[in-house]
């Protein structure tokens, strides 16, 4: 199996920056794209940012210049630098991973998800 550890919320000022980590660990066969999700109070959950392992991003269109997706390979590590930070950002922000685990000399899919972590701008 997969599991993501999701590190590095909190709360920031309008106009701050903060930066998400999460790490994905276990099995691992190959990790075909993550990406970073957030839910706010009311909201339904939405697509913030996502990186495929070609290393093609893509972004909301409102963050779109203010988020950056990155990941180190080696690390299995997906990072989301967050700036100029709105208080419209407050959510829980949540990790999710997709791809292939082994088990055996088996391979399976694997859609998993962090356990989220609270971001909130606020003055």
């Amino acid at each position: 199996q997969v599991n993501l550890v999701e590190s590095g919320g909190g709360l920031a000022q309008p106009g701050g920056s903060l930066r998400l980590s999460c790490a994905a660990s276990g099995n691992i066969f190959v990790i075909n794209d993550m990406g970073w999700y957030r839910q706010a109070p009311g909201k339904e959950r939405e697509l913030v940012a996502s990186i495929s392992s070609a290393s093609s991003t893509n972004y909301a269109d409102s963050v779109k210049g203010r988020f950056t997706i990155s990941e180190d390979n080696v690390k299995n590590t997906v990072y989301l630098q967050m700036n100029s930070l709105k208080p419209e950002d407050t959510a829980v922000y949540y990790c999710n991973a997709r791809g292939y685990y082994r088990s055996g000399f088996s391979r399976y899919k694997y859609d998993v998800w962090g356990q989220g972590t609270q971001v909130t701008v606020s003055s």
